[in-house]
């Protein structure tokens, strides 16, 4: 089962031969020895714990060739493992590992992509008339291209900067507050601004509460902490670039898609 799914991922990302959107591919040569997703079989992967890349890379541990997979809790611990030599790959979500690179000229991406995936929102399976609240209200700013918007402020060529997303000013937030679980260390999506976590998530999830009236209160916790936290009410949703998946809707249930992402394999030159 776990060789299935890995040659699954292979196959995707050797169809479709895309790069993540925003992402400069390079194909200069690598200390690394590893080429493309098939040169995975051996090395020593890292990536964040709980992540996408966590479960996608976890086919590869006991695999005959001796592949070890190193967890770290913030991506930016395995980028560094990665500069020190200490592994050989980080696979991770493509915008974190653009502003990685972008920051860190011993560092590439490789043109294969190692799996194409939708982000969703976390929300509790006892409360699906959120899901429902949530899901309308998604549909409404994908409609209206706030969404399309947000994302561009952070990423896009010729709009980063110049966009922000802005409340109304005439908001009903009567409802209440609404705590979003994330994990501010996965720029551009949730990240720190002085001390304000900002991002594509944040605003997404700001412009939500604009359309459902609620307040919005954001707290900062461990990735592998975000679907307890939703399970047992400690927070309203979880919004950190989380990707749907069999294992996380045995407990948890996800809106509709907001965008789609890639994972994509960071080396050395």
């Amino acid at each position: 089962m776990k060789n299935m799914k890995r040659m699954a991922v292979i196959g995707l990302a050797a169809v479709l031969g895309l790069c993540g959107a925003g992402v400069t591919a390079f194909a200069e040569e690598n200390s690394s020895g590893i080429s493309s997703v098939e040169d995975l079989a051996g090395k020593k992967i890292g990536v964040q714990l709980g992540t996408t890349g966590d479960i996608y890379a976890s086919d590869y541990e006991g695999d005959e060739a001796g592949t070890t997979i190193e967890r770290y809790n913030k991506g930016n611990d395995a980028i560094m493992a990665l500069k020190q030599g200490k592994i050989d790959c980080v696979i991770i979500d493509s915008q974190p590992a653009a502003k990685f690179v972008e920051k860190n000229d011993d560092l590439m991406i490789l043109e294969e992509d190692f799996a194409l995936e939708d982000y969703a929102i976390a929300i509790s399976k006892d409360r699906p008339e959120l899901t429902e609240a949530i899901n309308g209200a998604l549909a409404e700013l994908k409609e209206e291209g706030i969404l399309d918007q947000i994302t561009g402020n952070y990423i896009g060529d010729e709009t980063k900067g110049t966009q922000p997303y802005v409340s109304p000013e005439d908001v009903d937030r009567s409802n209440g507050k609404l705590i979003m679980a994330t994990n501010a260390a996965f720029e551009p999506y949730e990240y720190y601004s002085g001390t304000t976590i900002v991002g594509i998530d944040a605003d997404m999830a700001q412009a939500l509460c604009d359309k459902l009236g609620y307040e919005l209160e954001i707290q900062d916790i461990e990735f592998d902490a975000i679907i307890n936290a939703v399970q047992s009410g400690k927070a309203d949703i979880g919004v950190a670039g989380m990707t749907v998946t069999e294992d996380r809707l045995k407990s948890i249930d996800f809106s509709d898609p907001y965008t789609t992402a890639t994972q994509v394999i960071v080396v050395r030159k």
